[in-house]
């Protein structure tokens, strides 16, 4: 299951990982992230161990969503090393994303 990234834990879990992490910035109101919603939870689990999936509500978490300049959702960064590496915005197929993932292992 993805992890749910805050304000308060993405320090932590995302910039200190020593995985390659895929965010996917969301919010409950937002019709395409209600598609990609499912497919980055079979993503989290297919990696399992081997990379950090997480989720950030763009409503309840603001801090995260300001420093990275997410203005459309659904927006997914792929974090390497702390620093994110790429970006995807917009409900983008399931092999796209594994793909963009794979290319961080």
């Amino acid at each position: 299951m993805a992890l749910e990234i805050t304000d308060s834990n993405f320090e932590e879990l995302v910039l200190k990982s020593d995985k390659p992490v895929m965010l996917d910035f969301w919010a409950e109101w937002c019709g395409p992230c209600r598609m990609v919603g499912p497919l980055v939870e079979e993503i989290s689990v297919e990696y399992d161990g081997k990379a950090l999936v997480g989720k950030v509500d763009v409503d309840a978490n603001s801090k995260i969503s300001e420093m990275f300049g997410i203005r459309n959702i659904p927006t997914i960064l792929y974090f390497k090393g702390g620093k994110v590496v790429d970006k995807q915005v917009g409900a983008v197929p399931k092999d796209s994303m594994k793909a963009k993932l794979d290319a961080q292992m």
